[in-house]
């Protein structure tokens, strides 16, 4: 039976190559693709969001070889990036009904 941790991990798999797998190579996100993700999986962050260029800046800070496409390695440090953000706000949170 695989673990909370180990399904998260499943997943996040999963969902990348859910988008990566509709145009181009498989193994990347184009620009499309990457949009779409956002706002199937992220929508709440999209929302929260004033500039409609988000995604834009979003693909060019994810593009780290600056090939045009977002690898699973690119993608799994914006999961990071938010996931920390997430965690920070989760511990201000708790303080604030301590």
């Amino acid at each position: 039976m695989p673990t909370d941790l180990e399904r998260s991990m499943e997943s996040l798999i999963t969902v990348f190559h859910r988008y990566a797998d509709k145009e181009g190579n498989s193994n990347t996100l184009s620009r499309r693709e990457l949009r779409q993700l956002i706002e199937s999986e992220l929508p709440t962050f999209l929302k929260s969001q004033k500039d409609p260029a988000t995604v834009d800046k979003i693909m060019k800070d994810l593009d780290a070889n600056g090939d045009g496409e977002v690898s699973f390695e690119e993608f799994v440090s914006l999961v990071v990036g938010l996931s920390i953000a997430c965690e920070q706000c989760y511990q201000l949170h708790k303080k604030g009904k301590k």
